[in-house]
């Protein structure tokens, strides 16, 4: 105990884990897609007399103090027709659902840091911000001989969201970019 640092336990209890499994409303499949694991070690782990050691103590001491973080980091409902996942290497930032039909964008910020969203600070984006948002992941209008990469890419016109459907509007300055949910 002295080189320990930290107020975390050295182990955790099955107890301790259906507790916080139930708390948070969770089967076990859904906790063990929660925690990156399978739905056997959960059971494993929750039939288990011995102490329980490793990472999953320091997650259930997490979970334990902040539940809300479930919450902040859960995908809604998809409520309309297409969903965009803006992200940054593997990380996803911002969760962008659209209507065209009826011009409509919602959206869900993952990121913190207002650098890493696909809107920055705006938390209600309407249709025209989204659409210079696609533009803004692709070459530009005016680029020159334009025409060659659209038929390179097999696109007849310029239009953003194609473009990203071909690119993942991934751009060389960056690590950002985009896939598509219909």
């Amino acid at each position: 105990m002295a080189d320990n640092k930290y107020i975390i336990p050295s182990f955790t209890t099955a107890r301790e884990i259906k507790e916080i499994r139930k708390k948070l409303g969770l089967t076990q499949k859904e906790f063990a897609v929660l925690i990156n694991s399978s739905k056997s070690s959960v059971e494993r782990w929750e039939s288990s007399n011995a102490p329980i050691s490793g990472p999953i103590v320091l997650l259930i001491k997490y979970l334990e103090r902040y539940p809300e973080f479930v919450e902040d980091i859960s995908v809604p409902e998809k409520k309309y027709p297409i969903r965009l996942w803006y992200m940054h290497r593997q990380t996803v930032c911002t969760l962008i659902e659209v209507d065209e039909l009826n011009r409509k964008v919602r959206i869900k910020n993952y990121a913190n840091n207002i650098m890493f969203r696909a809107f920055g600070k705006i938390e209600n984006p309407d249709y025209e911000m989204y659409e210079e948002f696609l533009e803004s992941r692709c070459f530009p209008r005016t680029r020159d001989k334009m025409k060659l990469i659209l038929k390179d890419m097999d696109l007849p016109f310029y239009d953003p969201f194609m473009i990203i459907e071909k690119t993942e509007g991934r751009m060389a300055e960056d690590d950002f970019w985009i896939r598509i949910e219909r």
